[in-house]
């Protein structure tokens, strides 16, 4: 019996680590809509602060957990994703057990 057809659960993980890899380096690409208008809405806010010459402190502490959120769904994600990778295996090694026992040698 061929090995399981991981390819594709595989190459959703690949990717979702390299978003995961962006959003550590604070890259936006990855993010959804929402997400890119928060960051965006954020930015405006602090910017704006520093126009008038007051603190960007709450500015920061949004960014940065706009950030934290952003690694938290995607590290979910992976997690997902190599559930269902096992589920697959596991599915194969189970259906290779029952060939190989429902001989009847």
């Amino acid at each position: 019996m061929p090995k399981p057809n991981t390819s594709r659960v595989d190459r959703e993980i690949r990717l979702t680590t390299r978003k995961l890899e962006a959003v550590r380096n604070q890259e936006m690409w990855p993010l959804t809509g929402a997400e890119r208008r928060a960051v965006l809405g954020a930015l405006a806010g602090g910017s704006f602060r520093v126009v008038r010459g007051k603190s960007t402190t709450r500015a920061e502490r949004k960014l940065e957990s706009l950030w934290t959120s952003v690694q938290t769904r995607l590290s979910g994600e992976i997690t997902a994703l190599q559930t269902e990778r096992q589920r697959i295996v596991n599915e194969a090694a189970t259906a290779k057990a029952a060939k190989r026992s429902s001989g009847w040698w």
